[in-house]
């Protein structure tokens, strides 16, 4: 849709009840034994299984395959009576150079894989650099591709400037779904946040992503609250439906769950399935394995015992 100024100018956050909603979620709403591992099981399908090291290689990226594509343990789905289900991560997330290689690992299993493009994670690479990449990720496989918005724009208030970058961005993606990653960390109010969003939204993200990983401050629930109502409010106004990626931090199983209560309850049902809803993370998946051997088993493995790659 076009830039719409007059409702970007209108976004308020009340920061102080944001921190009470938030603050008051974990006394709210629990969820224990076979509940906790059905919800648990369904964060399984909604993480990007990422690797995005300065020491990646190409056997760390296969090995991170292997794991999307069986990430439970058979026996242990078996005992939860899940034995034949198809369980699989939502994505593979990797750098742009190892698009080729995952593609080739994960074969035929229908995993898509996700490329950090855009000069990723500062994202001050010179713009038309930015958007070779995105074509490149594109024609090595690449079907979604998490991009870094330009936070000055953000910071100095320079609206259409992160219009225009991202409806580029969107046009280079083609046909692959784009994630929008604003880097809340670094963008220092909810309102920078929520304007960001709406504007990222306007300019056709498929999903918005909190964070590189790589921020001082990552992924959190005020944030995330901020998020889902600029997403609630971009579908009320659209009809549109717009993905959320909260990304950076979040490797405790008792966590994902907060994220996941809070979508459902300001989203609803559908947005915690994984073409709306996608979790950035790694080790988050060997702790919810090892939460999983304990449900079936009333022991607790060691972390070691549960490999992501």
């Amino acid at each position: 849709m076009d830039l719409d100024l007059g409702w970007i100018a209108d976004v308020r956050v009340n920061l102080s009840a944001t921190e009470r909603r938030v603050a008051t979620l974990p006394g709210r709403r629990t969820v224990k034994k076979d509940a906790q591992a059905a919800w648990l099981l369904k964060a399984v399908t909604c993480i990007d299984l990422t690797t995005l090291n300065s020491d990646d290689t190409p056997e760390r990226v296969k090995r991170l395959c292997a794991k999307a594509i069986t990430p439970v343990r058979p026996d242990i789905l078996d005992a939860l009576g899940m034995g034949g289900r198809r369980i699989t991560t939502g994505a593979i997330c990797v750098y742009h150079r190892y698009v080729a290689t995952a593609v080739e690992a994960l074969g035929t299993s229908g995993i898509p894989v996700a490329a950090v493009s855009t000069g990723f994670p500062a994202g001050l690479s010179p713009h038309h650099l930015k958007v070779k990449e995105i074509e490149a990720s594109v024609a090595d496989g690449a079907q979604e591709i998490d991009i870094v918005i330009t936070r000055e724009h953000v910071l100095t208030g320079n609206w259409q400037a992160l219009y225009e970058e991202m409806r580029d961005y969107r046009a280079a993606c083609g046909e692959a779904h784009v994630k929008a990653i604003l880097g809340t960390g670094d963008l220092k109010t909810l309102r920078n946040v929520a304007r960001a969003s709406l504007v990222c939204m306007m300019a056709g993200a498929d999903f918005i992503k909190t964070s590189t990983g790589k921020e001082g401050v990552n992924a959190t629930l005020a944030v995330t609250l901020t998020m889902l109502r600029a997403i609630r409010a971009y579908e009320e106004r659209t009809g549109f439906k717009v993905g959320y990626k909260p990304a950076g931090g979040i490797s405790l199983a008792k966590d994902i769950l907060n994220y996941q209560f809070l979508m459902k309850e300001e989203l609803g049902r559908e947005w915690l399935e994984p073409d709306l809803f996608r979790i950035g993370a790694s080790s988050l998946l060997a702790d919810i394995e090892r939460q999983l051997e304990h449900h079936v088993s009333g022991a607790y493995s060691a972390f070691n015992r549960h490999p992501i790659g």
